[in-house]
């Protein structure tokens, strides 16, 4: 008779408990068979609580360092802090020799983040910055139409993260603190941008950029203009101060563009309360759909849904099988590099060439 074996759910340890923490990492882990959150950490009282209301099976800690104590308790850590925080906290889960996934922006500095790269692979332990963004429903439905050659030979990608918010929020460290602590819409929205330009139309050679603080403080409205190897001009924008947004995409191509012009909608539906194992979760009804256009001819393309959760059911292969993780860490180190660029193209009002910007 042969053996059988209890297939034990992986434990996973959230360190931080914001919005990040709970509002998208804890859902996406708890609704991936496989997964289970087994701690969190947060010195903020009433985050506590709340930990304690959404998982209370887990346990809770004040201090990362208490959870390094507690080696066995975990099979992953991710790190959900503020950005400024994201390298400590990461070194300190790969010299615990714990698996890491780290929100987005891996580090303030392409160098940043890739010493932390390069030191998880001297102690061989597995990073993965979490780059969600992969998988929106307008993102994966561009992908398949450039797969399909849908479009004929691209020449231009347009992308916009756009929102309307004309008073910072003075509780919000993204709004207040300065760059180099991690603050302000191009280490935030601009993150997903660059990423996803990257992940369609590869290496970007030159970049020019403006970046803005309107209101005060953090930046809060940029724009990027990437020249990809390839050929492909890509023209990001991301803002606060939107009061009339573009559409989120606009691709052009020799045969046919594609026009998207809402946004994804699985963040909404997070933060609305929803699950992502719940029926329907991110799939956009037909009103949302992008569409192929040629001219004065326009017609609907049935959207992708949106898969959020298909990250953290990669991560379970990849801990459990060894498949390959869903994102590469080197992939965050050369997203930071044209954000690194745009930075010093902003401050000397010229193109930079990629790899060439200074920390």
């Amino acid at each position: 008779m042969a053996a059988s074996y209890e297939v034990v759910d992986l434990r996973v340890a959230l360190v931080g408990y914001g919005l990040a923490g709970r509002v998208f990492h804890g859902p996406l882990i708890a609704a991936t068979p496989g997964l289970h959150v087994a701690a969190i950490v947060t010195a903020n009282p009433e985050r506590q609580a709340a930990a304690r209301h959404d998982f209370p099976d887990a346990l809770t800690f004040s201090r990362p360092e208490e959870l390094w104590l507690r080696r066995d308790l975990c099979d992953l850590v991710v790190v959900a802090t503020a950005t400024g925080a994201h390298v400590a906290v990461a070194t300190a889960a790969v010299d615990a020799h714990i698996p890491v996934v780290v929100e987005k922006p891996m580090a303030v500095t392409a160098n940043g983040a890739r010493r932390l790269v390069e030191h998880a692979a001297r102690r061989d332990v597995l990073l993965v910055p979490f780059l969600n963004r992969r998988w929106d429903s307008d993102h994966l439905t561009v992908s398949g139409l450039l797969a399909e050659n849908a479009l004929g030979t691209v020449f231009s990608y347009e992308s916009r993260f756009e929102r309307w918010r004309p008073s910072p929020n003075e509780a919000s460290w993204r709004e207040q603190l300065p760059p180099e602590s991690g603050g302000g819409v191009l280490l935030d929205l601009g993150v997903h941008l660059v990423d996803q330009a990257l992940s369609l139309f590869g290496p970007v050679r030159h970049v020019y950029a403006e970046v803005r603080a309107h209101r005060g403080g953090a930046d809060d409205d940029v724009f990027l203009a990437l020249h990809h190897e390839s050929g492909v001009r890509s023209h990001l924008w991301a803002s606060s101060l939107a009061a009339a947004r573009g559409p989120r995409l606009r691709v052009l191509g020799s045969e046919a563009a594609y026009v998207v012009d809402h946004l994804d909608g699985q963040e909404e539906a997070l933060r609305a309360g929803g699950r992502p194992d719940q029926p329907g979760f991110g799939e956009e009804p037909a009103e949302r759909w992008g569409r192929m256009v040629r001219g004065d001819v326009s017609e609907p393309v049935p959207s992708i849904a949106g898969c959020w959760q298909h990250f953290y059911a990669a991560m379970h292969r990849c801990l459990r099988d060894g498949t390959a993780p869903p994102v590469s860490a080197d992939d965050a180190v050369r997203g930071l590099e044209v954000l690194d660029a745009a930075r010093e193209s902003a401050q000397t009002d010229v193109v930079v060439r990629v790899g060439k910007a200074t920390d």
